[in-house]
């Protein structure tokens, strides 16, 4: 079980609501993903490397709104640098993304 966190170590992670802008392959990646552009309006454009393939089309993700953790310093991934985490839950099929069950404004807060 994980230890207990303070309302403040909550309050510094910024999960944000964000619309993908763009998919592309990955060729270069070592598994399977796609390089995702997400808006997050306030907070900008901001991309990631995303190992979803097993579950999702580029053409199901373009438009789609997602849940992200913009505010970790940018990751190296093989010739990408991925700005922010894309947030799933892994199953033996592949992650499934975080869902927001109706639109919501871009860089909106998870609260």
């Amino acid at each position: 079980m994980a230890e207990p966190i303070e309302w403040a170590d909550f309050e510094k992670v910024l999960i944000c609501a964000g619309t993908v802008l763009k998919a592309e392959e990955f060729p270069e990646a070592r598994k399977p993903a796609w390089k995702l552009w997400v808006d997050f309006g306030p907070f900008g454009i901001k991309k990631t490397s995303a190992q979803i393939k097993a579950l999702y089309g580029a053409d199901e993700l373009v438009g789609r709104q997602v849940v992200g953790v913009i505010n970790f310093p940018p990751k190296q991934v093989g010739p990408f640098v991925s700005e922010f985490l894309l947030t799933g839950f892994p199953t033996e099929e592949g992650v499934v993304l975080t869902a927001i069950e109706r639109p919501v404004p871009n860089g909106a807060r998870l609260a």
